[in-house]
């Protein structure tokens, strides 16, 4: 199982619901797990028994909410901790420090800063890395209106002191009304889908699809999205 982190303090959720149906619509078994502290997956992810602690299916997903690591998912599922979870794929939402060392973030197969530019997320989100203990390598998944380098630049500049290096490679989503209306209407519904996104949003989710897949062509993973 590939652990991929998204790590900051800006509302992922929705963002990471919609790379796990495409990585599962491409035939992977994808595991999702919310290891935030509002547990936004808890209120937008439809369940019939929602308990302290769960996993349940939604859109070929496997959703776990309310666990504080892996070997507690392994528990819950019934399995011995020493055992391999047969899922391709594990992205695992965080926006605190002890999720990002419980789940082993240092060591996951990719690790991505999810910000906007308000200064909470920006200043709340590096306050998680403020207590990294060795150099991590990120890549910026970085929601903007207008994806100015100057946005970029106050980011690094934030940075500066901590055990960050960043990848060169950015990934950016607008921040456009249409857009999250959209949003808003898969959550209401208990849906995902593509169709009405902007061409600008659906292009950030096959780029950063890509980059987590690896062995995957764009091409490929565009011909899926347009059955989501």
């Amino acid at each position: 199982m590939k652990n991929i982190g998204f790590i900051g303090a800006y509302d992922k959720t929705d963002l990471i619901l919609y790379i796990a149906k495409i990585i599962a619509m491409l035939g992977k078994k994808v595991l999702v797990i919310d290891s935030t502290v509002n547990q936004k997956a808890r209120y937008v992810v439809p369940t019939i028994n929602p308990t302290i602690r769960y996993v349940t299916d939604f859109e070929d997903i496997d959703i776990a909410v309310g666990f504080s690591s892996i070997p507690e998912i392994k528990k819950y599922l019934g399995m011995a901790e020493d055992s391999e979870m047969e899922y391709d794929f594990a992205l695992i939402d965080t926006d605190n420090m002890d999720g990002f060392e419980k789940f082993d973030l240092a060591n996951a197969k990719k690790k991505y800063f999810v910000t906007s530019f308000d200064n909470y997320s920006l200043k709340k989100g590096l306050e998680i890395l403020s207590g990294l203990q060795d150099v991590a390598s990120l890549t910026k998944v970085l929601y903007s209106k207008d994806m100015l380098k100057e946005e970029d630049d106050y980011l690094n500049f934030l940075s500066l002191g901590y055990k960050v290096v960043w990848n060169e490679y950015k990934i950016y989503f607008p921040i456009e009304n249409g857009d999250l209306n959209i949003i808003y209407e898969n959550e209401r519904f208990a849906k995902i889908r593509f169709k009405k996104l902007s061409i600008q949003y659906k292009d950030g989710l096959a780029y950063l699809s890509e980059d987590i897949l690896g062995d995957v062509s764009e091409t490929n993973i565009r011909k899926v999205m347009k059955n989501i």
